[in-house]
């Protein structure tokens, strides 16, 4: 019986820059590689699968008000990762069963950083996070 293939393949943020230089250096910084398009009106930072898109912005409303998830196999790597470069808090343990990272980008954007550690909902089902 041959497997169908999934409609979708990922959803990638596209956030709010002030300035997509700042941004893009910014994300340099935390290992990303990064590509600025037009002129700096576009520019898009990846690290392994992880894209993440920004669009300029004038508005510092929308900067600080935009914000995307990204799911990681290891927070506490990630963290120790980000604290060589950077000034980075401390991971948070969430009610819902993530422990999360919060990253604040030059534009006020949030990112924020998050790993399965108990039980959450999935969009198809309640799943087990898996036991070590």
């Amino acid at each position: 019986m041959p497997v169908k293939k999934s409609l979708f393949d990922r959803a990638i943020p596209v956030l709010a820059s002030l300035d997509i230089a700042a941004s893009l250096g910014f994300f340099h910084r935390l290992g990303f590689e990064t590509h600025n398009f037009g002129d700096n009106n576009y520019g898009i930072a990846i690290r392994e699968h992880i894209e993440i898109h920004f669009w300029l912005c004038t508005d510092k409303h929308v900067a600080e008000n935009t914000s995307c998830y990204v799911r990681v196999n290891d927070i506490h790597a990630l963290h120790a990762d980000f604290a060589m470069r950077f000034n980075v808090g401390k991971v948070v343990k969430m009610p819902w069963g993530m422990d999360e990272l919060y990253v604040y980008d030059p534009s006020g954007s949030l990112v924020k950083f998050g790993q399965v550690t108990g039980r959450f909902i999935q969009a198809d089902a309640v799943r087990e996070a898996p036991s070590d």
